[in-house]
């Protein structure tokens, strides 16, 4: 596979055990284009990087050598996890996003993703539950990849995880244990940032992020049948 480089001093000086790599973290650079996501990526003054950058032409640069520590997942959870830039691979899809101008994602760079990922689920031994969205790890400040990355198309090709939809059979659920169910589902995904036996104003924003992710056509912050049957199946 063909790489490019441009470097980033953005990372942390103290190197990581390539055996800490778990975790892989899909982001969409929400800039005007891929040179002045490149430049902030390498600014010291914007404390932000990535190991990997994918141009809308499919160009994949290396930007932080694996073993370093960049700074793509800021403050994050995931199941016991408080802080994922120790433990995973950030990789920056070239993306206006959604306060610019949110596009689909083009062939050439889903292409691009696929060829990189399995190179590294191969590398790192990591398996296709721990590859996830920015979103999913820091859903209260985070929409991207957001509702236009295949998700789906990525699971067909082995790289991620989907639901099966031959058993998605819904089923009347009481409103009273809904939620209970439903975030008991997402805890055991490895969703976090809420109170299972409390309701709170952050839950809106869970639940979009977890339909941001399964049910981009339906993301409307409730708990919805097809929501909560999703859950169960993945959970």
């Amino acid at each position: 596979m063909l790489l490019k480089v441009n470097k980033s001093l953005n990372f942390s000086k103290k190197p990581r055990s390539l055996r800490a790599i778990r975790y892989l973290i899909i982001h969409y650079s929400g800039m005007q284009s891929g040179r002045v996501s490149m430049d902030r990526l390498k600014n010291p003054k914007s404390k932000v990087s990535c190991h990997y950058f994918i141009e809308r032409r499919g160009n994949i640069y290396r930007m932080v050598e694996d073993n370093k520590i960049a700074w793509h997942a800021g403050k994050s959870k995931w199941k016991d996890l408080k802080n994922l830039n120790k433990c995973s691979i950030g990789i920056e899809i070239q993306n206006k996003g959604h306060f610019i101008n949110y596009q689909n994602f083009s062939k050439k760079q889903i292409s691009s993703l696929i060829r990189l990922i399995k190179v590294l689920m191969k590398k790192y031994k990591i398996k296709k539950r721990n590859i996830l969205g920015h979103s999913d790890i820091a859903p209260l400040r985070k929409l991207d990849p957001g509702e236009k990355f295949p998700w789906n198309f990525l699971s067909k090709k082995g790289v991620a995880i989907w639901y099966p939809k031959n058993r998605l059979q819904i089923y009347d659920t009481a409103l009273k244990i809904r939620r209970k169910i439903f975030f008991r589902n997402i805890y055991k995904i490895g969703y976090r940032f809420f109170n299972l036996s409390k309701k709170s104003n952050k839950d809106r924003k869970i639940i979009m992020a977890f339909q941001r992710r399964f049910l981009p056509k339906e993301i409307n912050g409730k708990i919805t049948d097809k929501t909560l049957k999703i859950s169960q199946l993945l959970s």
